[in-house]
């Protein structure tokens, strides 16, 4: 289980996630400070998830049709906005500003939160 508070301490972090396998928010923290709210963070698991049902679509796709293998199984994303960022790795996901951008280090803290497990 993700521990969002932990997730808060991260460099430029602003809010912090849980969504199920739908995309819907199940858990979060929100800086004080930032112009996120839980409808807009709902929103945002929403999109992760579409993204990466579509980016494993293409990664079955193009390993079914071509010798390339090491594509799937997609475990996350980043979404990359004008201020901020949304990293997911499975259903845990971190908002970070992209001034404070550490997207490694992102991922990295997303799979000792369990991640894509």
């Amino acid at each position: 289980m993700a521990d969002l508070n932990q997730l808060m301490a991260f460099n430029g972090a602003i809010a912090a996630f849980t969504m199920n396998d739908r995309g819907e928010l199940t858990d979060h923290v929100i800086a004080e400070d930032s112009e996120l709210n839980p409808t807009a963070l709902d929103l945002l698991a929403h999109m992760c998830v579409a993204n990466i049902a579509i980016a494993t679509m293409q990664a079955r796709g193009w390993e079914a049709s071509s010798e390339a293998r090491g594509f799937y199984p997609i475990n996350g994303l980043t979404l990359v906005g004008f201020d901020w960022s949304a990293v997911t790795d499975g259903r845990v996901g971190i908002v970070i500003k992209n001034q404070d951008a550490d997207y490694q280090g992102a991922y990295d803290l997303l799979a000792r939160q369990g991640g894509a497990a």
